[in-house]
C-alpha cells in the first residue's frame, strides 16, 4: 500500500493511476504531447487512449521530464503533459530547477506518488516515508505546485494548468494497483508516430 504520507500529501486520497490518466487524456482536444514514464505509467497511458501525440518511455529512468521540457521548448503553442512516478523522479530531482530556470508555460508535469518503485518489486523509494515531493519541487523554484486531494481537484488543477503562466506540478498519491494492459515495445515506431504526431515528420 501506499507509503508516502510525509507533510501535506497525508491529507490527500489515494486514488487509481489508470483512473486518473484516463481523467486527463479525456480533457484532451487540441493535440497536446503527453510523454509517459518507464512501466505502470506509460502502461495506463496506453490503455486510457492511444494517440499519435503520446509519447512512451521504455528504459529511460527518469527522464520523462527532461523530455517533455525539450518538447515544450520546441513546440511552445503546444501543451506538453508529462506523467512520472515518484522513483523515476528521485533518479532526475535535478531536472526541477532546470525547468523552473527555463520556464515554459505549456508544461504541465503529473507525479504519481505511491511510495514504492512498484513494477521491480514494491520496494520502497528513499523518499517514502522522509521527502514531500511537492516541497522539493516549490524549493527547487516550480512555485505552481500543489498535491490533489481528490480526483475533482486533479481535474481542476490541471485544468487551470492549461492557462497558467508558468510551468506546473501536480502530485497524485496512487495505490499499488498495476498497470492496465502493456505498451507495444517497439522504440522505432512509438518514435516515428509521436513525431509525426507532432508534426515533425512525415509518417513512414
Amino acid at each position: 500500500m501506499n507509503t508516502a504520507t510525509n507533510g501535506p500529501a497525508r491529507n490527500t486520497k489515494v486514488m487509481n493511476r489508470f483512473d486518473l490518466t484516463s481523467r486527463l487524456v479525456a480533457k484532451l482536444k487540441n493535440e497536446e504531447a503527453v510523454i509517459g514514464g518507464i512501466g505502470n505509467t506509460n502502461f495506463d497511458l496506453w490503455a486510457a487512449g492511444h494517440r499519435p501525440q503520446n509519447f512512451y518511455m521504455l528504459g529511460s529512468m527518469g527522464l520523462a521530464f527532461p523530455i517533455a521540457l525539450g518538447v515544450a521548448l520546441a513546440q511552445p503553442k503546444r501543451r506538453v503533459f508529462a506523467l512520472e512516478g515518484d522513483g523515476s523522479l528521485l533518479m532526475q530531482l535535478g531536472c526541477l530547477s532546470t525547468i523552473a530556470m527555463l520556464k515554459p508555460n505549456n508544461l504541465t508535469m503529473i507525479v504519481m506518488d505511491n511510495g514504492i518503485y512498484q513494477i521491480t518489486g514494491a520496494q520502497p523509494t528513499p523518499a517514502a516515508a522522509v521527502a514531500d515531493i511537492i516541497a522539493i519541487a516549490i524549493g527547487c523554484g516550480l512555485s505552481n505546485s500543489a498535491w490533489a486531494a481528490d480526483e475533482e481537484d486533479f481535474e481542476r488543477l490541471v485544468d487551470q494548468s492549461m492557462s497558467g503562466s508558468e510551468p506546473a506540478l501536480i502530485g497524485v498519491r496512487i495505490d499499488d494497483k498495476p498497470g492496465v494492459g502493456a505498451t507495444r515495445r517497439d522504440p522505432v515506431q512509438i518514435r516515428e508516430r509521436f513525431m509525426h504526431g507532432i508534426g515533425v515528420r512525415e509518417p513512414l
